[in-house]
């Protein structure tokens, strides 16, 4: 629960809780998404919006910053083109939206769900022990000087190399078949 003076802000759970699920989350964004949502949405690992998706910052405009997501948007987008939509309180259309790192792909209207869900069943059909690992380490470097995460990443790799999935692919890419995942 993030405290900003007497205000109590309880989506620093939600944020922080979508990060250390463990598991791949993935958005779907078909509307307009404003302040918050972005945060929302940017506390999430993929992100499929359709073209008639929007996304922007606006509390600038009716003085305000958009303090509680801005950690979320620098972690994904360049240093200028957040400031840009923090400053401004533009709207962004899709594509440059994906242009920035916003979001990760853009699809017709009517292929949304498919495209999503798509994605999804390719994430879904990775090693859950290995999505985890990899997902947490992610999370847990961002901040790190290259060489702490670099030592970091090592010892990561050490216990990756050790996981039961991790054998089972090597046999199944060696007897060319499909991996049997045991999430261990």
């Amino acid at each position: 629960r993030g405290v900003h003076g007497d205000v109590e802000f309880e989506g620093v759970d939600v944020l922080d809780a979508l990060q250390g699920l463990g598991k791949p989350v993935l958005a779907q964004v078909h509307a307009a998404v404003r302040g918050g949502g972005v945060g929302l949405m940017l506390a999430c690992d993929l992100i499929v919006a359709s073209e008639t998706a929007s996304f922007g910052t606006p509390e600038i405009r009716v003085g305000l910053f958009p303090m509680m997501i801005m950690t979320l948007i620098f972690r994904n987008v360049p240093r200028k083109h957040a400031l840009e939509m923090m400053l401004t309180g533009d709207t962004l259309q899709p594509r440059r939206a994906r242009d920035i790192g916003l979001i990760n792909r853009v699809v017709p209207a009517d292929m949304l769900i498919a495209e999503t869900r798509a994605l999804a069943e390719q994430v879904a059909s990775y090693s859950p022990a290995v999505l985890k690992l990899g997902k947490d380490a992610v999370y847990q470097t961002q901040d790190m000087s290259q060489r702490d995460a670099l030592a970091h990443l090592r010892s990561q790799l050490t216990i990756n190399t050790m996981l039961d999935d991790a054998a089972e692919g090597v046999m199944a890419f060696m007897g060319k078949r499909a991996p049997e995942w045991k999430g261990r």
